[in-house]
């Protein structure tokens, strides 16, 4: 759209002809590839995707950042959308397409930028997770399971990552998060920010009578009730995420009851049950889930 020449294929001749700055490498090329080989005979500079986009965006930005091993692209997509009703005009990085914008990332016209986080790593050169360049202010663990056994041999070397995220999380940041056992873990190795807890009839944020499909629900803090919600969204999970998104909202001035109007408003970003069509009176839904816990509360909320 902007008019800049796109290359495919990893010709190195080609690519290095544009004489580039600097080379912006993405986490799905390794070692072997021709381009990537002869970017390391010639010491050419290299930079990630994740480490460029901390220099050059999120230095200057309050970063509300999401991360956990579910939810992380509808949480992102509920929490831009809530500072978008309020009038901040965030910036944004999805992992995902969200409804409510034409596109997937912006730069925004304010301070706030939120990120979707992500555990995996980060470069063929960096194998941290991509969220430990990210220097969030608001950070939110909606959760924390074994994932991606390409890159970790256990939920311990998971942990180790998301510490790493927790270490870099300031003093007048915040932390939120559910009361779970191995996000518990993590913040027990050292924690030096303020959290609060969200749950459904438990922790700061509470959900209250809550519907068994997660259709609808009241929304406390700290035995205040809040507000109702009466959205389209379906299943426990995204009430959770609903509330992590609120607290996290909250955390840089939106009133809940902002919050709570902007996700009446809300619909799913796509392939999150994401309704195709029907044929013979049999429904067709898209979704994304993949680990077997995001496939079983999907299924309950549609059951329910």
């Amino acid at each position: 759209a902007l008019g800049i020449e796109l290359l495919e294929g990893y010709e190195p001749t080609r690519i290095k002809a544009l004489k580039p700055d600097v080379y912006i490498v993405g986490n799905a090329l390794s070692r072997g590839n021709p381009v990537i080989e002869s970017f390391l005979n010639e010491k050419v500079p290299l930079i990630s995707g994740p480490e460029w986009l901390k220099k050059e965006v999120l230095q200057k930005k309050w970063v509300l950042a999401v991360s956990g091993t579910h939810g992380k692209t509808t949480t992102s997509s509920m929490l831009t959308w809530i500072l978008e009703v309020a009038g901040f005009n965030p910036g944004f990085l999805i992992g995902g397409v969200p409804n409510q914008f034409k596109t997937s990332a912006r730069l925004g016209q304010s301070d706030f930028f939120v990120i979707e986080a992500d555990e995996y790593d980060t470069a063929f050169f960096d194998k941290r997770s991509k969220f430990v360049h990210y220097w969030p202010n608001t950070c939110i663990i909606n959760n924390l399971e074994f994932d991606h056994a390409d890159i970790f041999n256990n939920l311990a070397d998971i942990q180790k990552q998301f510490h790493h995220m927790v270490r870099l999380v300031p003093q007048n940041g915040l932390i939120i998060h559910p009361k779970v056992k191995a996000i518990e873990e993590v913040l027990e190795k050292g924690c030096w920010s303020p959290k609060v807890e969200i749950g459904i009839e438990e922790g700061d944020w509470q959900a209250l009578k809550v519907a068994e499909d997660g259709s609808t629900f009241e929304v406390s803090f700290r035995g205040e009730n809040q507000g109702s919600i009466r959205w389209s969204m379906l299943g426990h999970h995204n009430v959770t995420n609903a509330l992590s998104a609120i607290a996290a909202a909250h955390h840089v001035g939106i009133k809940p009851e902002v919050a709570i109007q902007a996700l009446n408003e809300f619909s799913a970003p796509k392939r999150r049950l994401e309704y195709k069509g029907s044929l013979n009176n049999i429904h067709v839904y898209d979704d994304f889930a993949h680990h077997p816990t995001a496939i079983q509360t999907t299924l309950k909320g549609l059951k329910a």
